[in-house]
């Protein structure tokens, strides 16, 4: 019989935090050993008990902000306990020392947890390669309370697009409207001719299942940084 992965959640009061963990309760593989927010409300626990619950815990994750994921993410490496970090934003200064806790521990930090934007990723590899002269851009538009624009998703898939080919990254136009999950599209637009590639997220729900298996994949795992390609290689 496998071992139940216990987990905290922090940023539990958020959107994506809320998600995460009533998917979790919903599945035999998992329990919910603490929900962390600074917000109040029933089943919450303070950020400031966060040492005590990891104590209880068998991995953290983590949906807060740049901030208090980094912090979050120190408690982790000194309990020595896993974390995947889902929180999007940082800047080179706390993407550093993510990376130096991931001396100490293994932490899953990447910026979408959908299978089909990673393939977007796949193929976008190749469309920049083939389509070396065309110009290229990126649209992406989330819903109104999101803070960070562009949004982690699409400078990642900038990334993408100039190791494939060099050059300036592409420009990246966002919009915050609504209630919007995510839509990403990126455009090659050539002589004649315009290819798009666009991902659309319907439900807050294929980001939380992949944080969820993005855990099971990290826990057991030697210290160091992993992402979505590694999620993969191990199916």
């Amino acid at each position: 019989m496998k071992k139940i992965l216990r987990l905290v959640v922090t940023g539990a009061a958020g959107r994506m935090g809320r998600r995460v963990a009533a998917l979790a309760a919903a599945d035999g593989r998992f329990k919910v050993a603490a929900l962390v927010d600074r917000s109040e409300g029933e089943g919450l626990t303070k950020p400031e008990s966060l040492p005590e619950a990891l104590v209880h815990a068998d991995i953290l994750l983590d949906f807060s902000t740049p901030e208090a994921a980094v912090r979050f993410a120190g408690l982790a490496a000194a309990a020595r306990k896993p974390a995947v970090i889902g929180a999007t934003g940082f800047t080179q200064v706390q993407l550093a020392q993510l990376k130096a806790a991931s001396r100490r521990i293994p932490i899953f930090l990447s910026p979408n947890f959908s299978p089909g934007i990673h393939a977007l990723g796949v193929l976008l590899r190749a469309a920049a390669s083939l389509l070396k002269d065309y110009e290229v851009s990126i649209s992406e538009t989330h819903h109104s309370r999101k803070k960070d624009a562009p949004s982690g998703t699409a400078l990642r898939l900038a990334r993408v697009i100039m190791d494939a080919r060099g050059g300036a990254e592409p420009a990246i136009v966002s919009q915050r409207v609504g209630d919007v999950v995510g839509d990403h599209t990126v455009t090659f637009a050539g002589p004649c001719e315009r290819l798009e590639l666009t991902h659309r997220a319907q439900s807050r729900d294929v980001f939380a299942q992949g944080a969820l298996s993005a855990a099971l994949c990290v826990c057991g795992k030697k210290p160091g940084l992993y992402d979505m390609p590694d999620l993969f290689s191990a199916r």
